[in-house]
Formats: C-alpha cells, structure tokens, sequence
C-alpha cells in the first residue's frame, strides 16, 4: 500500500522502498517534523487526527495527479495521526521519476496537495495553551474549537 495513516512511528526507509523502480534515476523524500517554535510560540506537541478513509482516497489521487503530471512516477505517503512530540516524524513523501528535476517537482507538489486537499488536521499544545489549526494551508480557521462536518467535504 503506497498510501497510508499510521498512529505508529514512521520508518522512512519504508515509504522509500514502496517507490523504488528500475527505470528510476531520481528518489526524492519529504520527511516533515514536528518542530518546536511556531510564529514566536513554543510548541510542546501536536495531536494529529484524520477522516482517515477520505484521507487514503485523497492521498490516492495526488499519486495519480503525480502520475499524469509526471510521466512513469511512482508516489508513497505516508502520515502520522496521534500525539506526537517535538523532533518526530509527521509525514514522509517519497517519489521516484527517471530524472531528478520531476521528483523534486513532484514531491513538492505532493506536500502542498495534501495541505490543500487531504482531512488531515492538526491542534497545536503550546505551553500558554492550545487550539486546533484551521486547515492546512492556514486559510481556514476552527471557529469552534475543532473540525466540523463542513471540512469533510473540501
């Protein structure tokens, strides 16, 4: 399965194998992480939840958009839900093409993607409080405190 959402730790060698092919000359990898600092705040950790069988839908068509952008492309995604401390692991894209200007390409295509289209959302825990994060791209806010029925349907 080259798409995926884990409560689990992501093992990015994983995800990297799910892409390489023989006609491949190029790998490229987006590990995303946790960070601490955030617009001035510090960050104590990240709660991640999904509308986990849309998600794989939308994961699943950035691979196929890729496929089409970027001819004999491979894509593997995989994202982390749960809590999840500072320095871990919160996504890995890896995408394979025959030269390294289309996976580069198609790998950033890919992490904005699924900021703009994939019901992944993130409550930040700070240590003067905590709230959820509008939607990825940070065009839409919470107004009631978390994700409500309407951002199923992006």
């Amino acid at each position: 399965m080259n798409y995926q959402i884990t409560k689990d730790p992501i093992k990015i060698e994983n995800v990297v194998q799910k892409v390489v092919q023989r006609e491949a000359g190029a790998i490229t990898t987006f590990i995303g992480t946790v960070r601490e600092l955030t617009h001035g705040r510090r960050t104590l950790y990240l709660e991640y939840e999904a509308y986990e069988s849309m998600a794989l839908k939308k994961l699943e068509q950035i691979g196929k958009e890729i496929a089409e952008k970027w001819p004999d492309t491979k894509t593997a995604i995989t994202h982390r839900i749960g809590r999840l401390e500072i320095t871990d692991i919160a996504v890995v894209i890896a995408v394979s093409t025959p030269h390294r200007a289309e996976s580069y390409e198609a790998n950033r295509y890919a992490i904005e993607r699924i900021k703009e289209i994939v019901p992944i959302w993130k409550k930040e825990h700070w240590e003067d409080g905590e709230e959820w994060v509008g939607n990825q791209l940070g065009t839409r806010e919470y107004t009631d405190g978390k994700p409500g029925e309407e951002d199923l349907h992006d």
